[in-house]
This record gives structure tokens, sequence and C-alpha cells, in this order.
């Protein structure tokens, strides 16, 4: 929101007040709090009249500083409020006449008090600063009041993140509105809008807001990121780097963690699509031919009508055309498959559950008492109240019965047009609840199937979030169309998202909207085999890649066998991201902060800590691709590439920019037909330019999270040592050398050429390898 009207002036109707210096300080434990009037005090007369700011400076974790700033306390605040993880940190904290400074970690705020101004320090290194005229109580002509802050941009700072947004990627001049709206992916409007923002220098602002936050980024002022909240009170967190991963890992500390999805969630998801024709032989007849034509399929997932029409959410099969619903379900779990069905949490009044929930207050009320309804999506539709307990029981009793019926997971659609002319059950702010709602909603429908199907077997498509959304995985990118342009944004969408804390993406395969050409279908195919998650669906038509053509068939399932093979892999790097916080799907600024051709890179990402993906945008099949230093390997043609500057080449459809990375031990395993598998069994550790005098290392974990094989890699000179730790029972494993054209002297196994370049050992191995290249070879 904007209101100031160019450098000197303040836009008509608004009046703004900043602090002006220090007046008083109060120290806490392990906060202190400042006393600042919005005018210079001259003599005591001065005392009188105008506004006086509060502004309390704490730690709650360490390397995170919390900023609260208030106008009047004395007005009641109402819920919700953002669920934090908050234990307070050693402080260490100093005042005297020129400053006062609270640290926590190596993260210092330091409040000048002659002239009202903070700065945000990282040991030495400025981070950034609210300098004098930043924070702000402004009135307004109506009567509304707000709280704004500005924090200064240095030159060549870029502000990243504030949800999953599908504008640009660098958010720099750019003005956001933290306010959930179902509005495709083509607009400024969002899905998932998550009030935190991540900056290049090496920090992250996280504004504690429920309700609309503002943002101007660089936009208002633009050497100033400003976000601003309507009321009399402003709460902001800092949160320290260095890094872009360490801000990360500081901020999931701060509002949890992805938690772990199941390993067959990462297989390929197929669905009815939304407003086709489809009953159980139609059903029937996509899996058949799936597994015709050899394509591992994990989960199949049935779309709105499932349900009859009119009638969602009544949570009751269609029996017209699913007439045994149980029967169908056993029969498709007995050929492996898992079951996601559509939900939403609407009711609409034709629906048997309509008079229910009105009955008995489970429904969203009007001031006046009435039931709130639309008939905007379902006709007569109402909303399920979370904020009421015995609501959230009897959304979940209905739940409960499908997962009893052999439901595994649920696509927790919509969420996001959340009125605020309603009155909630437990007295919440509407317009708070407006983007918390879906917090409540997912987590409703996550923890219901933790407590049903145990810890890491709960898994969500959802659409909408907000801040700690992260906890309640997947998250797909909503309506794209059928374009090379929305495959773009969409990625651009959900590299934005992953720089807000969410760990796992996934986005629909060729499009929602329309149907994509053959070309495009393929292309987004490999893409989207290439994310976290991989779904194929569709709007108005079936996604079965025999209905595209043939070629189709093959480049499906030539990816999701590479998939299937890279999953010791990416599963290991999902644990990481549980563990951690850090994106499983990471922007390339992410993974390369230091190198500054990374800054703008919306058109590739890194799939864990090793592999670089590149999808290919066009229907000439060309793709430019930036190769940071370093020696870069084709994961599909073994063609290495040194790296430091754009490539630009031809791709096939059954090739992209899939590189690794140098001095890497990639753990790929045995088994193309599904994602969950033994992953230590016959597993071959792939080694890729280990440069002399170095070493690298990698772990593998179970389906279960576990942690259970070590293994290491190090060269000295010619000489390369390869083992393996199991910490379970001994397995098979196997080593494949890429890029090394000759080896003597092997001790505990031997080679094989597979092909020109790669040798793998043939027998499994027992034990740590050593082996000897030549002393200069040209491809080591």
């Amino acid at each position: 929101m904007k209101f100031s009207d160019g450098n000197w002036l303040t836009q008509p109707g608004y009046k703004i007040h900043t602090p002006k210096l220090v007046y008083d300080v109060q120290r806490g434990d392990n906060s202190i709090t400042f006393y600042a009037p919005c005018k210079y005090i001259n003599h005591r007369g001065d005392t009188l009249d105008g506004p006086l700011l509060t502004v309390k400076v704490s730690s709650p974790l360490n390397n995170v500083i919390r900023v609260q700033a208030w106008h009047f306390k004395g007005q009641k605040e109402r819920g919700p409020w953002f669920d934090l993880s908050e234990n307070a940190s050693e402080a260490i904290i100093e005042d005297n006449e020129s400053f006062a400074l609270l640290q926590s970690g190596s993260l210092k705020a330091r409040i000048h008090k002659d002239t009202w101004s903070v700065d945000f320090l990282n040991g030495n290194k400025n981070l950034t600063n609210s300098s004098p005229n930043s924070l702000a109580y402004i009135t307004s002509e109506d009567g509304s009041t707000y709280m704004r802050e500005q924090l200064n941009l240095g030159v060549g700072e870029n502000i990243y993140g504030l949800g999953e947004r599908f504008t640009p990627f660098v958010k720099n001049g750019q003005t956001v509105d933290i306010w959930n709206k179902d509005g495709g992916t083509s607009t400024e409007q969002a899905y998932k809008n998550i009030p935190f923002y991540l900056s290049n220098n090496g920090y992250g602002v996280f504004v504690n807001h429920p309700e609309l936050v503002s943002f101007e980024v660089g936009s208002e002022i633009v050497s100033k990121s400003q976000f601003s909240v309507e009321g009399e009170k402003l709460d902001y967190y800092i949160i320290n780097g260095p890094t872009p991963k360490d801000v990360l890992k500081h901020y999931t500390d701060l509002t949890g963690k992805p938690a772990l999805p199941p390993a067959w969630s990462f297989g390929l998801w197929l669905t009815t699509s939304f407003t086709t024709d489809y009953d159980e032989g139609t059903v029937n007849h996509f899996i058949d031919e799936m597994h015709k034509r050899d394509l591992p399929l994990s989960v199949f997932h049935f779309d709105c009508f499932w349900m009859k029409e009119y009638e969602w959410c009544n949570f009751k099969w269609n029996r017209s055309t699913f007439p045994e619903p149980e029967k169908m379900l056993k029969r498709l779990k007995d050929r492996g498959l898992k079951i996601s069905v559509w939900i939403n949490p609407y009711i609409a009044q034709k629906s048997e559950l309509f008079e229910e929930g009105m009955n008995n207050g489970y429904l969203l009320k009007r001031p006046n008492g009435d039931v709130w309804q639309w008939d905007l999506w379902q006709a007569g539709q109402g909303i399920v109240d979370f904020t009421n307990p015995d609501a959230r029981a009897w959304y979940r009793e209905k739940l409960e019965a499908l997962i009893d019926m052999g439901v595994d997971s649920f696509k927790t659609d919509f969420g996001e047009r959340i009125p605020t002319d309603v009155v909630y059950y437990d007295g919440s702010d509407p317009y708070k609840m407006h983007n918390y709602y879906t917090q409540m909603y997912n987590w409703l429908v996550f923890d219901l199937l933790r407590g049903k199907l145990g810890t890491h077997q709960a898994v969500l498509f959802a659409r909408s979030a907000t801040a700690g959304g992260q906890q309640f995985p997947v998250h797909w990118g909503g309506d794209c169309s059928a374009s090379f342009e929305s495959m773009g944004e969409s990625l651009r969408g959900g590299l934005s998202l992953t720089s807000s804390g969410f760990g796992y993406w996934s986005h629909d395969i060729g499009g929602f909207e329309n149907t994509a050409a053959p070309d495009l279908f393929k292309r987004w195919t490999a893409f989207g085999l290439l994310s976290s998650h991989s779904r194929l669906h569709g709007s108005s038509s079936y996604r079965v890649p025999w209905l595209f053509d043939e070629e189709a068939v093959d480049v499906t399932r030539f990816f999701i066998k590479l998939k299937h093979r890279l999953m010791p892999y990416i599963f290991t790097s999902a644990c990481m991201t549980s563990e951690t916080g850090i994106p499983l799907m990471r922007p390339m600024m992410m993974e390369f902060p230091e190198d500054p051709s990374c800054t703008f890179i919306d058109t590739q990402y890194m799939l864990g800590d090793s592999i670089l993906a590149g999808p290919v945008f066009n229907e000439d099949g060309i793709a430019s691709t930036y190769l940071p230093k370093g020696t870069w390997t084709n994961l599909i043609t073994n063609e290495e590439i040194y790296g430091g500057s754009w490539i630009k080449d031809a791709y096939d459809y059954f090739h992209l920019p899939l590189f690794v990375r140098e001095n890497t031990l990639l753990h790929v395993g045995d088994n193309e037909q599904k994602p969950d598998y033994d992953y230590a069994e016959d597993v071959t550790f792939h080694l890729f330019a280990l440069g002399n005098n170095q070493e690298t290392e990698t772990d593998v974990y179970n389906v279960h999270g576990e942690r259970i094989l070590h293994a290491e890699a190090v060269r000295t000179g010619n000489s390369i040592t390869i083992s393996n730790e199991m910490l379970t029972d001994s397995k098979p494993w196997h080593v494949l050398l890429r890029n090394i054209y000759s080896v003597s002297e092997v001790r505990n196994a031997h080679f094989h050429e597979v092909e020109k370049g790669i040798l793998l050992t043939p027998e499994p191995l027992d034990k740590s390898i050593t082996l000897k290249i030549p002393a200069d070879p040209a491809h080591v």
C-alpha cells in the first residue's frame, strides 16, 4: 500500500507519524523496549500530546530477532495467530548513551537513540536498516490506521519469495499484497501468499501477520522494501543467514519444517481429469493401458466428479458411475496403487450434509446469523467453520470413512475464496482468517492422515497455503494453461514458493486449462517427472500419454523410469529437506549465492544439491542453460562441460539440460517400476569428476526416513578410494565411474566398460575399493 506521493509529499488523506528519538528504555531478561515519541522533545511540555510508539526488540530463536511496534496497545487482539516455535535464545544486550544493542548468535540489532533508526548486522556486515522516518504510524481521514516499516535495499540487493508468485522471480519493483485468491497462474494473484521474503544480502524478513500485508519492494521507494498492515501494531522478524539456505533453516525453525512425504508419493500420479466423462470402466481402462504400455503408475486420483454433481462435498461416491467403490478401491490397491480423492471445504446446498451443518452451527455465518452462501463454484454453497471443534470432528469423520475404505491421500483443493463478512465460532478476526483458513484446513486433513496411516505416510495435494503451510506437503501450482508461457510461469511460481520455505512442489503436466499439443506435452512431461512430485491432470480432456501420440508414451516411460532409478538420491534429498527446511527443488541463486549470474535465473533449478535441470520451453527444442563454474556432466549423454558460462543446445524429447555437478557421488537405484523400494539394494554409486585432493560423501535413507548407508570417495593424485558403510545389514553395491578411460591396479574389485568412458563394477562389492587412473587423465 502506498502512502507517499513522490519524494516529498504524502498521499491525500493520510498523515504519517514517525519516531524521532528514543526517550526511554526498559531492559528485560531477553528483550529491550524503547519508547519513541513522534516529535523531538526540547522541553517537558513537548511530552504532552502526540503519538508515542512502543518498540520491543527480542530474540525468540538463535540468529532471529523480533521487532514489535505498537501505537495503542489497548486494543483487543483476536486470532488467529501463526503457530511459531519460540524458545528464547540467550541474547546479549548492551545499552549506552548513543545506542542499544541486542545480539542473537551473530545477528545484531543496533538501535540509535538520538535519531530513531535500527541497523541489522551479521557480525560487522550490514544486512539492512530501518533508517529515520521508516517505521511509521499512519492515520487516514476515514479513521483507518496503519503501521509501516521500510528496510533499506542495498545496491545489487534482490528480493525473492513472498509465496508462489507467477510475476518476475526477483520481486524488486513489485507491489505484492498477501491475500489468497483463486486467480490461476498468469496474473499477480496467488493461491499461496507468504509474508516472508529472502534477500541475497544474507537475511530474510517474516512479517508475523496472518491478515493482509502489503509489500512495496523497491517500488514506492526504490531503495527500500516496505511492508504495512492495518491497525495499531506491527510485528516482524529479521532472520539471519549468511547464505539463503541458512536463512531458510532458521525460518523453518520458526514456522515449522516440511514433513517428509511417503516415498510412494514421488511416483507418477494419474487423474480422471476434471470435467471429463468417466466411470469405473474408464478408470480401469486407463490403468490397464498404462500397465500394458509399461508406464509405471503409483497413484490414481479421482477428481471432483467421484461425487454427484451439485453435491460437493457430500463425501459419498456417485453410485451411478462407481456402483461398488469399496470393491473398486480394493482392486486398485491390490494392483499396488495408492488412491487419492478430491475434496474442498465447501458444502453445496443440495448436499445431504448442508442441513446437518447448518442446524449444528458447522458453517460460517453472516453477522445476522444467516449461513453465508453464494453460487460461485457450487450452488448455494456454505463453508465449514474450522474454528468450531465440533465442525472439525464432523469433517474428519467424513474423511475417516474414506480412509477406512482405502483412500490414501486427499487433494485439498480451494481454500482461497474465504469471505470476510462472516462470524467465526471462536470469535476469530475474519480478515486474519482469510489467509489463515487454509492452514486450519490443510492441518486438519494432514493430521488425520498422519494419525490413521502413520508418520511419513501422510501426503496432500494442496493448492492454497499461508506461512507454516510447508508442514503439510505437497502443494501444486494451481490452474495453469497448456502453453509454453504457462509452463514457464508455473516453474517461476514454484521457485518463488520454495524460496518461501516450502520443501516440495508439483504442477499439472501439460497444463490444466485446454489441451496441450503433443510437442508441449512431451516437453512438460520431462519437466514434470524431474519435479519433486509428478501428476498428469487436466480440465476438460484426459491426460493419458497415448492420446497425444505414441512418442509421448515413450517419453513418459523414459522419464518415469529415470525418476525411479534416481529415487535413492531424490528421497535422501527429501529427508534432508524435512530435517533442514532447504527445499528439494531450489532456484540457482539458493545453491550458488556467490555467483551473480544465478541472480535472476528462473528457467532452471537444482533438484537437491547435485542435479541441475532445465526444461525446454519452446517447440524448436532449444534451451539456454547457465552452468556455474566447475565440471558438469550430462546425466543422460555423459558429456562433460566446464561451466562458468551459458550453453545453448538443441534437445530431442528424450533429452533436456540435466547435469550433475563435479565432486558428486550420486546414488542410483536398480528398480524402474516403482518409487518405493529398498534403496540400499544393488545401489550404484556414480562418481562424477572428482578433483585431485578432493573428497565427497553421501548418505542413503530408506523409505522410513532412516539413514541406512554412508559412502564416500577420496582422490589423492591418481588414486581414488571409494568406501561404503552399511548402517544396517550388508547389501550389494556397485560403483560406476564417469568419463574415466583407463584404470589400473584395482583393489577389491574389477571393472568392465559399459560404453566409452563409463566403467562399472559388474560384481557386487562388499568392501572399499581403490583404483589407479592415469597420472594426467584427460577426462577426470
